[in-house]
């Protein structure tokens, strides 16, 4: 696995951690309250059913966030933020077989 991928992981399990409430001694930067998740998928050239696909969201919360009926909760953002800055990393983290 790439030292990208190894450190992908690394911040999951610390965001997994923090989310729990346990101290993990990391600083979090949290993203934004809103994300423009449509600005998001065309910048990388899919289609909402692409996208789904891609990065693993619901069909119909893709296309609830893009109308604005509904916001992502905070780990979708987290995930879409780091999707706006290293879409390639997230596919192959997604994509490695045995969650190791």
């Amino acid at each position: 696995m790439s030292k990208l991928g190894q450190e992908l992981i690394k911040a999951a399990k610390e965001m997994r951690a923090f989310a729990r409430g346990e101290d993990t001694g990391a600083i979090v930067h949290l993203p934004p309250d809103a994300i423009d998740v449509k600005k998001v998928r065309r910048k990388l050239g899919l289609t909402q059913r692409a996208f789904s696909a891609r990065f693993g969201f619901d069909i119909d919360a893709v296309q609830d966030w893009e109308q604005k009926r509904r916001q992502p909760d905070r780990a979708a953002r987290v995930l879409l933020t780091v999707i706006a800055h290293e879409p390639e990393a997230v596919s192959r983290a997604l994509a490695h077989k045995g969650g190791r």
